[in-house]
């Protein structure tokens, strides 16, 4: 294995520790699990489609035994863990960029929501799907422009 001078291997060093230790720091604000101000892990794409709301997350290295989908009050709350497969030493490492440990993403259940038991998640592929069947499709709001003061 080539081996980088110090002064190549300190720039993303540094970077990934400093990403660890904000991490960290923010993990345990635990009463603002609503509030994610990195979402570090599991991005979302949020849509209905005809009345079902549908909720798809990237969970790369995780398994289907990995990822919990719970209902807490009037949210749906997904949250797992991802474990390295292998030991790797941190001074080996150039940069690590890959995401392992625990997660946890927390979606507000609209109050179209139909019966909450009617909730179905299917993971494939890296991606949890969660499907809330809706009582009906949410009304579009329109196009405004709100002024910039």
């Amino acid at each position: 294995m080539v081996r980088l001078p110090a002064i190549w291997r300190e720039p993303f060093a540094l970077s990934t520790r400093m990403e660890r230790m904000m991490d960290e720091f923010f993990r345990d604000f635990g009463t603002f699990a609503d509030l994610e101000l990195w979402p570090s892990f599991g991005h979302s794409d949020v849509y209905v489609k005809d009345k079902v709301l549908v909720i798809e997350t990237e969970l790369p290295g995780a398994t289907k035994d990995d990822v919990q989908v719970k209902v807490e009050g009037d949210r749906l709350v997904i949250s797992g863990e991802v474990k390295r497969s292998e030991e790797v030493r941190d001074e080996n490492y150039i940069r690590m960029g890959r995401r392992y440990g625990a997660f946890r993403r927390v979606f507000p259940l609209p109050a179209e929501a139909e019966d909450r038991k009617g909730i179905r998640a299917k993971f494939a592929n890296g991606i949890l799907t969660v499907e809330v069947p809706l009582k009906r499709a949410p009304e579009a709001e329109g196009v405004f422009e709100v002024k910039v003061e």
